[in-house]
């Protein structure tokens, strides 16, 4: 019994992110489970592309034709049911800095990452707020996605400073929230398309600053 409390507790809080890998202990869902669960990530990923990450959580498990109880039996929290539904885009977003990590180029392949970040974050409104406050809590249920994301975008980060493309004292915590600070920019200016290249642009000036050229 106590062990199921601690567990419990553990859930509430969210996953906990440690310099030591482990395999959570997680027991297979019942078929009925299962269907609820993939309902309401459906749902959720739906009303969150519509209305924005801040949409009520009793229309989601409403819309998946659930009780909230079920709902929240699955996802203790807001941000654990959004990381479980942006888990898709971030294992994409953890793909494509896996092919950029021997690019001839290594800022442009950083630059290119950075871009697809805020394609990515756009298409929700509010993610890019959540990543932001999720940075600085790696206990939070985001943390799944940014944690990872974090150490993705530092490999990227790192191979540009070893080429000199990049200044030395640029952190990749620092260039995650100036990306997200871009989206959140994006997000609100929709009719201005070319603000997020422009803004890149800024940016990547202020990494180049005191580097070498490659």
């Amino acid at each position: 019994m106590g062990t199921e409390t601690a567990g419990q507790r553990e859930s509430a809080r969210g996953p906990v992110v440690s310099g030591t890998a482990r395999t959570p202990d997680v027991r297979p869902m019942r078929a009925d489970a299962r269907r609820n669960y993939e309902r309401l990530l459906s749902e959720a990923r739906t009303a969150f592309t519509e209305h924005g990450t801040d949409t009520s959580l009793e229309d989601i498990a409403r819309r998946a034709g659930v009780g909230i109880g079920t709902l929240y039996r699955h996802f203790p929290n807001r941000t654990a049911l959004m990381g479980a539904v942006f888990q898709g885009e971030v294992d994409a977003l953890l793909a494509h800095a896996r092919e950029l990590a021997d690019a001839p180029q290594p800022c442009a392949a950083l630059v290119e990452w950075l871009r697809a970040i805020i394609t990515h974050a756009s298409t929700y409104r509010g993610l890019s707020r959540a990543l932001m406050t999720a940075s600085a809590d790696d206990s939070s249920g985001m943390a799944r996605c940014s944690v990872p994301m974090r150490e993705a975008g530092d490999a990227l980060l790192t191979r540009a400073q070893q080429a000199g493309a990049v200044r030395p004292d640029v952190s990749i915590s620092d260039l995650m929230q100036l990306t997200n600070g871009i989206s959140l920019a994006v997000e609100e200016s929709p009719d201005d398309p070319q603000l997020a290249d422009r803004l890149l642009t800024l940016t990547l000036s202020g990494l180049k600053g005191g580097a070498r050229k490659p």
